[in-house]
């Protein structure tokens, strides 16, 4: 059988890397100094900027203000409850229990939370490009009845990540961060106005309201930051959630969290039979 498929056999760009390390970001020169995007880590950064402000350089190469930086560090704080009921830190709790290494667990609870349905990273991604594409439709003359009709429903509810919460209808973060974003001197933007309208509607016919992605993202929008940044930025988001819970059980004793019986179990599969010889 013959294919048409012609193969690029141009290996330039691979060669020119082949034992040559390339960055345009970062820089160690051991005993003498650090670069960073552009900045020197000790005569630029150091102890004049906070860690928020330089994870987000890291990311983005954006070396944002010390209010931006303080309103995403309390944001983060937000995003990571010390609870072990919460997904993520189930496991950092049964990591915990099994006596892991801190690492691990914080890594795992981490990983399980990059999700498209809770987390605070990839889903504050999608909250963004929903609240971006519905804002420019609204700008090109539909109305918020017409967005709203578009999306998909979901128990006779319309699912529009950020929008909703599954256990708890109100969100106990809103009040705070519109507080916090007051005081930090930060103006609403388009984004955030259009996404408070949505959260209008959404709440006077279907008893649903922004969540805390759903302002995130509205923010973060209005702040210039594209959906992908912010997704980076948040990756780990929940991890102190998730070491905290791991701490509470590696000081238990072994196996600890949520122990169970063999009659815990409902058994539905074949009934014991003889095993052939």
């Amino acid at each position: 059988m013959s294919t048409n498929k012609t193969h690029n056999t141009d290996t330039r760009f691979w060669d020119e890397r082949r034992n040559n390390l390339r960055s345009k970001i970062g820089k160690w020169t051991g005993g003498e100094s650090v670069y960073i995007r552009g900045y020197s880590l000790f005569d630029d950064l150091f102890n004049q900027i906070s860690y928020m402000q330089l994870i987000v350089l890291n990311a983005t190469g954006k070396l944002i203000s010390s209010n931006l930086g303080k309103w995403l560090e309390n944001n983060f704080m937000s995003m990571s409850y010390p609870d072990s009921r919460i997904w993520c830190n189930q496991i950092g709790a049964l990591s915990g229990s099994m006596g892991t290494s801190p690492t691990a667990a914080t890594v795992a609870g981490s990983l399980a939370a990059d999700s498209r349905v809770y987390g605070g990273s990839q889903t504050s991604q999608s909250a963004m490009n929903y609240i971006k594409n519905a804002l420019e439709e609204y700008n090109a003359g539909a109305t918020i009845p017409d967005i709203v009709t578009k999306a998909p429903l979901k128990q006779g509810r319309p699912a529009i990540i950020g929008f909703a919460r599954p256990i708890v209808r109100n969100d106990e973060r809103i009040k705070p961060h519109r507080e916090m974003t007051k005081k930090l001197g930060f103006k609403e933007g388009e984004h955030m106005k259009f996404a408070n309208q949505l959260s209008d509607y959404l709440e006077k016919h279907y008893s649903m309201g922004i969540n805390i992605g759903g302002y995130t993202s509205a923010f973060m929008l209005d702040q210039g930051f594209t959906p992908e940044e912010v997704y980076i930025i948040k990756n780990i988001c929940v991890a102190s959630g998730v070491t905290a819970c791991y701490t509470e059980y590696k000081q238990q004793q072994e196996n600890a969290f949520l122990p169970q019986q063999c009659n815990d179990i409902e058994y539905l599969g074949h009934q014991p039979r003889p095993i052939p010889c």
